[in-house]
Protein backbone atom coordinates (compact mmCIF):
# COMPACT_ATOMS: atom_id res chain seq x y z
CA UNK A 1 0.00 0.00 0.00
CA UNK A 2 1.29 3.43 -0.97
CA UNK A 3 0.38 6.82 0.52
CA UNK A 4 1.69 10.35 0.32
CA UNK A 5 2.22 10.38 4.10
CA UNK A 6 1.99 7.72 6.79
CA UNK A 7 1.48 8.98 10.34
CA UNK A 8 2.42 6.68 13.18
CA UNK A 9 0.19 7.47 16.14
CA UNK A 10 -3.50 8.39 16.29
CA UNK A 11 -3.55 10.84 19.17
CA UNK A 12 -3.81 14.63 19.02
CA UNK A 13 -0.53 15.16 17.15
CA UNK A 14 -1.21 12.43 14.61
CA UNK A 15 -4.78 13.53 13.94
CA UNK A 16 -3.91 17.22 13.62
CA UNK A 17 -1.15 16.56 11.12
CA UNK A 18 -3.32 14.08 9.23
CA UNK A 19 -6.28 16.43 9.00
CA UNK A 20 -4.08 19.34 7.95
CA UNK A 21 -2.61 17.26 5.14
CA UNK A 22 -5.89 15.67 4.03
CA UNK A 23 -7.59 19.06 3.86
CA UNK A 24 -4.90 20.12 1.42
CA UNK A 25 -4.94 17.15 -0.92
CA UNK A 26 -2.49 14.66 0.59
CA UNK A 27 -3.40 10.99 0.76
CA UNK A 28 -2.63 9.98 4.35
CA UNK A 29 -2.83 6.91 6.55
CA UNK A 30 -2.74 6.96 10.34
CA UNK A 31 -1.63 3.81 12.17
CA UNK A 32 -3.03 3.88 15.71
CA UNK A 33 -2.45 1.27 18.39
CA UNK A 34 -5.51 2.25 20.41
CA UNK A 35 -6.57 4.83 22.96
CA UNK A 36 -4.62 8.07 23.07
CA UNK A 37 -4.00 10.63 25.78
CA UNK A 38 -7.08 12.50 24.50
CA UNK A 39 -9.09 10.02 26.56
CA UNK A 40 -7.56 11.69 29.63
CA UNK A 41 -8.32 15.24 28.48
CA UNK A 42 -10.08 17.63 30.84
CA UNK A 43 -11.50 19.57 27.90
CA UNK A 44 -8.74 22.10 27.29
CA UNK A 45 -5.49 22.54 25.38
CA UNK A 46 -2.56 24.21 27.14
CA UNK A 47 -0.05 26.35 25.25
CA UNK A 48 2.32 27.65 27.93
CA UNK A 49 1.41 28.08 31.57
CA UNK A 50 4.81 28.34 33.21
CA UNK A 51 8.42 28.96 32.23
CA UNK A 52 11.06 26.37 33.19
CA UNK A 53 12.18 28.57 36.11
CA UNK A 54 8.67 28.54 37.57
CA UNK A 55 7.56 31.97 36.36
CA UNK A 56 3.82 31.93 35.71
CA UNK A 57 2.76 32.87 32.19
CA UNK A 58 -0.36 34.85 31.39
CA UNK A 59 0.55 35.83 27.81
CA UNK A 60 2.09 32.79 26.09
CA UNK A 61 3.02 34.74 22.95
CA UNK A 62 5.14 37.16 24.97
CA UNK A 63 6.82 34.34 26.91
CA UNK A 64 7.82 32.01 24.08
CA UNK A 65 10.94 34.03 23.33
CA UNK A 66 12.21 33.21 26.86
CA UNK A 67 12.33 29.47 26.15
CA UNK A 68 15.54 27.67 25.23
CA UNK A 69 16.38 27.51 21.53
CA UNK A 70 15.85 23.72 21.53
CA UNK A 71 12.24 24.01 22.74
CA UNK A 72 9.74 22.88 20.05
CA UNK A 73 8.06 26.30 20.14
CA UNK A 74 11.30 28.02 19.22
CA UNK A 75 11.68 25.65 16.26
CA UNK A 76 8.13 26.38 15.09
CA UNK A 77 8.67 30.12 15.49
CA UNK A 78 6.49 32.86 16.94
CA UNK A 79 4.99 33.95 13.60
CA UNK A 80 3.74 30.44 12.85
CA UNK A 81 2.37 30.05 16.38
CA UNK A 82 0.40 33.28 16.01
CA UNK A 83 -1.03 31.99 12.75
CA UNK A 84 -1.91 28.58 14.16
CA UNK A 85 -3.62 30.25 17.12
CA UNK A 86 -6.31 31.25 14.63
CA UNK A 87 -6.10 28.38 12.15
CA UNK A 88 -6.27 25.49 14.63
CA UNK A 89 -9.64 26.49 16.21
CA UNK A 90 -11.01 26.98 12.69
CA UNK A 91 -9.87 23.50 11.73
CA UNK A 92 -11.45 22.06 14.87
CA UNK A 93 -14.69 23.87 14.03
CA UNK A 94 -14.74 22.13 10.66
CA UNK A 95 -14.47 18.85 12.58
CA UNK A 96 -17.48 19.89 14.69
CA UNK A 97 -15.53 20.98 17.78
CA UNK A 98 -15.94 24.54 19.10
CA UNK A 99 -13.14 26.01 21.19
CA UNK A 100 -12.76 29.32 23.01
CA UNK A 101 -9.56 31.13 24.01
CA UNK A 102 -6.56 32.98 22.65
CA UNK A 103 -2.78 32.58 22.74
CA UNK A 104 -2.44 36.23 23.73
CA UNK A 105 -3.89 35.54 27.19
CA UNK A 106 -4.37 32.36 29.19
CA UNK A 107 -7.74 31.78 30.79
CA UNK A 108 -8.50 29.61 33.82
CA UNK A 109 -10.19 26.24 33.46
CA UNK A 110 -11.54 23.93 36.18
CA UNK A 111 -9.72 20.64 36.68
CA UNK A 112 -11.51 17.44 37.79
CA UNK A 113 -10.45 18.25 41.37
CA UNK A 114 -12.08 21.68 41.31
CA UNK A 115 -8.83 23.61 41.19
CA UNK A 116 -8.17 26.05 38.37
CA UNK A 117 -5.29 25.99 35.92
CA UNK A 118 -4.09 28.30 33.18
CA UNK A 119 -4.94 27.15 29.69
CA UNK A 120 -5.11 28.26 26.05
CA UNK A 121 -8.21 26.78 24.40
CA UNK A 122 -11.24 25.19 26.05
CA UNK A 123 -14.25 23.28 24.73
CA UNK A 124 -17.34 25.49 24.65
CA UNK A 125 -19.05 23.03 27.05
CA UNK A 126 -16.88 24.24 29.92
CA UNK A 127 -16.66 27.37 32.05
CA UNK A 128 -13.53 29.52 31.91
CA UNK A 129 -12.57 32.50 34.06
CA UNK A 130 -10.28 35.47 33.45
CA UNK A 131 -9.02 35.25 37.03
CA UNK A 132 -9.34 32.38 39.53
CA UNK A 133 -10.64 34.76 42.19
CA UNK A 134 -13.46 36.06 39.97
CA UNK A 135 -15.92 33.25 40.64
CA UNK A 136 -19.26 34.40 39.18
CA UNK A 137 -21.43 32.45 41.65
CA UNK A 138 -22.16 32.82 45.36
CA UNK A 139 -24.10 29.62 45.96
CA UNK A 140 -23.48 26.42 44.01
CA UNK A 141 -25.13 23.00 43.90
CA UNK A 142 -22.67 20.15 43.29
CA UNK A 143 -24.54 17.08 42.10
CA UNK A 144 -23.28 13.53 41.66
CA UNK A 145 -24.70 10.04 41.23
CA UNK A 146 -24.50 7.42 44.01
CA UNK A 147 -21.55 5.08 43.50
CA UNK A 148 -19.79 7.25 40.92
CA UNK A 149 -16.31 7.53 42.41
CA UNK A 150 -14.54 9.47 39.64
CA UNK A 151 -16.12 12.79 40.62
CA UNK A 152 -14.89 14.13 43.96
CA UNK A 153 -17.64 16.43 45.20
CA UNK A 154 -16.01 17.21 48.56
CA UNK A 155 -12.70 18.23 47.00
CA UNK A 156 -14.53 20.36 44.45
CA UNK A 157 -16.58 22.02 47.20
CA UNK A 158 -13.45 22.76 49.22
CA UNK A 159 -11.86 24.52 46.24
CA UNK A 160 -14.97 26.55 45.40
CA UNK A 161 -15.41 27.57 49.03
CA UNK A 162 -11.85 28.91 49.05
CA UNK A 163 -13.07 31.35 46.40
CA UNK A 164 -16.01 32.43 48.57
CA UNK A 165 -18.79 30.21 47.27
CA UNK A 166 -21.28 28.33 49.43
CA UNK A 167 -21.75 24.77 48.21
CA UNK A 168 -24.67 22.38 48.51
CA UNK A 169 -23.75 18.73 47.86
CA UNK A 170 -26.31 16.26 46.60
CA UNK A 171 -26.61 12.84 44.96
CA UNK A 172 -29.52 11.87 42.73
CA UNK A 173 -30.72 8.33 42.10
CA UNK A 174 -31.84 7.50 38.61
CA UNK A 175 -33.09 3.99 37.73
CA UNK A 176 -31.03 3.65 34.55
CA UNK A 177 -27.85 4.56 36.42
CA UNK A 178 -28.77 2.31 39.35
CA UNK A 179 -28.69 -0.59 36.89
CA UNK A 180 -25.02 0.19 36.23
CA UNK A 181 -24.30 -0.03 39.96
CA UNK A 182 -25.05 -3.76 39.98
CA UNK A 183 -21.56 -4.12 38.53
CA UNK A 184 -19.08 -1.64 40.05
CA UNK A 185 -16.86 -1.79 36.97
CA UNK A 186 -19.75 -0.36 34.91
CA UNK A 187 -19.92 2.85 36.97
CA UNK A 188 -17.55 4.73 34.71
CA UNK A 189 -18.07 8.04 32.96
CA UNK A 190 -18.38 6.59 29.45
CA UNK A 191 -21.07 4.11 30.49
CA UNK A 192 -23.03 6.79 32.32
CA UNK A 193 -22.80 9.04 29.28
CA UNK A 194 -24.37 6.37 27.08
CA UNK A 195 -27.50 6.39 29.26
CA UNK A 196 -27.91 10.13 28.63
CA UNK A 197 -28.05 9.65 24.86
CA UNK A 198 -31.80 9.40 25.45
CA UNK A 199 -33.47 12.78 25.98
CA UNK A 200 -36.08 11.17 28.24
CA UNK A 201 -33.29 10.23 30.65
CA UNK A 202 -32.03 13.82 30.69
CA UNK A 203 -35.61 14.95 31.36
CA UNK A 204 -35.75 12.59 34.34
CA UNK A 205 -32.47 14.02 35.62
CA UNK A 206 -33.84 17.56 35.30
CA UNK A 207 -36.88 16.65 37.39
CA UNK A 208 -34.75 15.03 40.08
CA UNK A 209 -32.38 17.98 40.48
CA UNK A 210 -35.03 20.71 40.24
CA UNK A 211 -35.31 21.09 44.02
CA UNK A 212 -31.56 21.60 44.39
CA UNK A 213 -31.51 24.31 41.73
CA UNK A 214 -34.00 26.69 43.33
CA UNK A 215 -31.72 28.70 45.59
CA UNK A 216 -28.37 28.43 43.81
CA UNK A 217 -26.57 30.51 41.18
CA UNK A 218 -25.11 27.56 39.28
CA UNK A 219 -25.06 23.77 39.10
CA UNK A 220 -21.82 21.76 38.99
CA UNK A 221 -22.05 18.25 37.59
CA UNK A 222 -19.67 15.65 36.15
CA UNK A 223 -19.19 15.99 32.38
CA UNK A 224 -20.88 12.70 31.51
CA UNK A 225 -23.14 13.95 28.73
CA UNK A 226 -22.51 13.39 25.03
CA UNK A 227 -20.11 10.54 24.38
CA UNK A 228 -20.49 10.64 20.61
CA UNK A 229 -22.27 13.95 20.13
CA UNK A 230 -22.46 17.35 21.82
CA UNK A 231 -26.26 17.31 21.63
CA UNK A 232 -26.98 15.79 25.09
CA UNK A 233 -24.91 18.52 26.77
CA UNK A 234 -26.64 21.22 24.69
CA UNK A 235 -30.05 19.79 25.56
CA UNK A 236 -29.25 19.73 29.27
CA UNK A 237 -28.02 23.33 29.26
CA UNK A 238 -31.05 24.52 27.32
CA UNK A 239 -33.53 22.95 29.75
CA UNK A 240 -31.74 23.66 33.02
CA UNK A 241 -32.90 26.98 34.44
CA UNK A 242 -29.53 27.71 36.05
CA UNK A 243 -26.03 28.00 34.55
CA UNK A 244 -24.36 24.59 34.27
CA UNK A 245 -20.69 24.14 35.08
CA UNK A 246 -19.72 20.64 33.92
CA UNK A 247 -16.40 19.36 35.23
CA UNK A 248 -14.40 16.65 33.52
CA UNK A 249 -14.13 13.54 35.64
CA UNK A 250 -11.09 11.49 36.38
CA UNK A 251 -10.24 9.37 33.31
CA UNK A 252 -11.75 8.19 31.12
CA UNK A 253 -12.92 11.63 30.03
CA UNK A 254 -16.18 11.82 28.08
CA UNK A 255 -15.26 15.12 26.36
CA UNK A 256 -11.85 13.68 25.49
CA UNK A 257 -13.33 10.51 24.00
CA UNK A 258 -15.79 12.58 21.99
CA UNK A 259 -12.98 14.78 20.65
CA UNK A 260 -11.00 11.71 19.62
CA UNK A 261 -14.02 10.31 17.79
CA UNK A 262 -14.88 13.58 16.07
CA UNK A 263 -11.34 14.16 14.84
CA UNK A 264 -11.02 10.56 13.66
CA UNK A 265 -14.34 10.68 11.81
CA UNK A 266 -13.42 14.00 10.19
CA UNK A 267 -10.07 12.62 9.04
CA UNK A 268 -11.83 9.63 7.47
CA UNK A 269 -14.50 11.84 5.84
CA UNK A 270 -11.67 13.79 4.23
CA UNK A 271 -10.51 10.54 2.63
CA UNK A 272 -7.84 9.51 5.12
CA UNK A 273 -7.18 5.88 6.06
CA UNK A 274 -7.30 5.21 9.80
CA UNK A 275 -5.80 1.87 10.86
CA UNK A 276 -7.10 1.40 14.40
CA UNK A 277 -5.71 -1.37 16.55
CA UNK A 278 -2.52 -1.75 14.57
CA UNK A 279 1.07 -1.13 15.62
CA UNK A 280 4.14 -0.24 13.57
CA UNK A 281 6.84 -2.70 14.55
CA UNK A 282 9.76 -2.00 12.22
CA UNK A 283 10.87 -0.02 9.20
CA UNK A 284 13.05 -0.25 6.11
CA UNK A 285 15.58 2.59 6.10
CA UNK A 286 18.13 2.97 3.32
CA UNK A 287 20.65 5.79 2.83
CA UNK A 288 18.82 8.14 5.20
CA UNK A 289 15.43 7.48 3.62
CA UNK A 290 12.50 5.58 5.15
CA UNK A 291 11.20 3.25 2.44
CA UNK A 292 8.40 1.45 4.28
CA UNK A 293 7.02 0.46 7.65
CA UNK A 294 5.60 -2.89 8.75
CA UNK A 295 2.74 -3.34 11.20
CA UNK A 296 1.50 -6.17 13.39
CA UNK A 297 -1.71 -6.59 11.40
CA UNK A 298 -0.15 -6.37 7.93
CA UNK A 299 2.79 -8.68 8.70
CA UNK A 300 5.19 -8.64 5.75
CA UNK A 301 3.07 -6.30 3.62
CA UNK A 302 4.99 -3.00 3.47
CA UNK A 303 3.21 0.32 3.98
CA UNK A 304 5.03 2.78 1.74
CA UNK A 305 4.90 6.57 1.55
CA UNK A 306 6.84 9.60 0.40
CA UNK A 307 6.88 10.94 3.95
CA UNK A 308 6.46 9.54 7.46
CA UNK A 309 5.45 11.36 10.64
CA UNK A 310 6.24 9.89 14.06
CA UNK A 311 3.54 10.91 16.53
CA UNK A 312 3.78 8.03 19.01
CA UNK A 313 3.92 10.09 22.20
CA UNK A 314 6.21 9.85 25.19
CA UNK A 315 6.61 7.29 27.97
CA UNK A 316 2.86 7.05 28.58
CA UNK A 317 2.14 5.58 25.14
CA UNK A 318 5.55 3.92 24.72
CA UNK A 319 6.66 6.31 22.03
CA UNK A 320 9.91 6.29 23.98
CA UNK A 321 10.86 3.60 26.46
CA UNK A 322 13.11 3.66 29.50
CA UNK A 323 15.55 0.87 30.30
CA UNK A 324 17.40 0.81 33.65
CA UNK A 325 20.33 2.66 32.08
CA UNK A 326 18.99 4.26 28.88
CA UNK A 327 16.02 5.65 26.98
CA UNK A 328 15.25 4.58 23.41
CA UNK A 329 12.77 5.01 20.57
CA UNK A 330 11.46 1.54 19.62
CA UNK A 331 10.56 1.74 15.90
CA UNK A 332 13.47 3.51 14.16
CA UNK A 333 16.01 3.55 17.03
CA UNK A 334 16.21 7.33 16.70
CA UNK A 335 18.63 9.44 18.69
CA UNK A 336 17.07 10.31 22.04
CA UNK A 337 18.01 13.06 24.48
CA UNK A 338 18.51 11.70 28.01
CA UNK A 339 21.05 11.83 30.84
CA UNK A 340 23.43 8.88 31.03
CA UNK A 341 23.41 9.18 34.83
CA UNK A 342 20.07 7.71 35.93
CA UNK A 343 20.17 9.60 39.23
CA UNK A 344 19.73 12.78 37.18
CA UNK A 345 16.49 11.56 35.62
CA UNK A 346 14.37 12.57 38.57
CA UNK A 347 14.05 14.79 41.62
CA UNK A 348 13.09 13.23 44.95
CA UNK A 349 10.54 16.02 45.35
CA UNK A 350 7.64 14.61 43.34
CA UNK A 351 6.22 18.10 42.81
CA UNK A 352 9.46 19.45 41.32
CA UNK A 353 10.18 19.58 37.61
CA UNK A 354 11.45 16.14 36.59
CA UNK A 355 14.30 15.92 34.08
CA UNK A 356 12.92 12.79 32.40
CA UNK A 357 9.93 14.82 31.21
CA UNK A 358 12.25 16.60 28.77
CA UNK A 359 13.61 13.38 27.30
CA UNK A 360 12.59 12.53 23.77
CA UNK A 361 13.59 12.29 20.14
CA UNK A 362 16.26 14.66 18.85
CA UNK A 363 15.43 16.40 15.55
CA UNK A 364 16.79 18.87 13.06
CA UNK A 365 15.29 22.41 13.22
CA UNK A 366 12.55 21.37 10.78
CA UNK A 367 11.61 18.38 13.00
CA UNK A 368 13.21 15.77 10.76
CA UNK A 369 14.30 12.88 12.95
CA UNK A 370 17.94 11.95 13.52
CA UNK A 371 19.28 8.39 13.69
CA UNK A 372 22.90 7.73 14.74
CA UNK A 373 23.74 11.33 13.95
CA UNK A 374 22.23 11.23 10.45
CA UNK A 375 19.14 13.26 9.59
CA UNK A 376 16.49 11.08 7.93
CA UNK A 377 15.21 13.03 4.95
CA UNK A 378 11.55 11.94 5.02
CA UNK A 379 10.83 11.11 8.68
CA UNK A 380 9.48 13.82 10.98
CA UNK A 381 8.72 13.72 14.71
CA UNK A 382 5.88 15.71 16.29
CA UNK A 383 4.14 16.01 19.63
CA UNK A 384 5.18 14.61 22.97
CA UNK A 385 7.78 12.26 21.47
CA UNK A 386 9.92 15.40 20.99
CA UNK A 387 12.67 16.33 23.43
CA UNK A 388 13.27 19.76 24.92
CA UNK A 389 10.02 20.50 26.74
CA UNK A 390 8.38 19.56 30.03
CA UNK A 391 4.70 19.19 29.18
CA UNK A 392 3.62 18.88 32.81
CA UNK A 393 5.72 21.59 34.47
CA UNK A 394 5.42 24.10 31.62
CA UNK A 395 1.80 23.35 30.79
CA UNK A 396 2.54 23.00 27.09
CA UNK A 397 1.65 19.42 26.14
CA UNK A 398 -1.35 20.11 23.92
CA UNK A 399 0.28 23.15 22.39
CA UNK A 400 3.47 21.31 21.43
CA UNK A 401 1.42 18.57 19.76
CA UNK A 402 -0.69 21.05 17.82
CA UNK A 403 2.01 23.52 16.82
CA UNK A 404 4.64 20.97 15.77
CA UNK A 405 2.08 18.93 13.81
CA UNK A 406 0.72 21.88 11.88
CA UNK A 407 4.24 23.16 11.21
CA UNK A 408 5.44 19.82 9.83
CA UNK A 409 2.28 19.39 7.74
CA UNK A 410 2.71 22.86 6.27
CA UNK A 411 6.33 22.09 5.43
CA UNK A 412 5.27 18.98 3.51
CA UNK A 413 2.56 20.92 1.68
CA UNK A 414 4.99 23.65 0.74
CA UNK A 415 7.37 21.11 -0.78
CA UNK A 416 4.64 19.11 -2.51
Amino acid sequence: MKFDTIIIGGGLAGLVSGIRLQENGHNCAIVSTGQSALHFSSGSFDLLGCLPDGTEVMNPLDAIGSLESSHPYRLVGLDAIKRYDKEFPAMMQRAGITLTGSASRNSYHFTPMGTMKRTWLTLEDFVTLDEPSHLPWHRVAIINFPGFLDFYTKFIADELEKQGATCVLATVKLPFIEKLRTNPTEMRSANIARTFDKTENIDMLLREIASYCKDVDAVVMPAVFGLSSAEPMKYLKQHLDKPLCPLATMPPSVPGIRMQQQLTHYFVRLGGTFMLGDTVERADVESGLVKAVYTANHADIPLMADHFILATGSFFSRGIIARPDSVYEPIFDLDVLYDADRTQWYDNDMFASQNYMKYGVITAPDFRAICKGETLSNLYAVGSVLSGHDALHEGCGGGVSIMSSMYVADGLLKNK
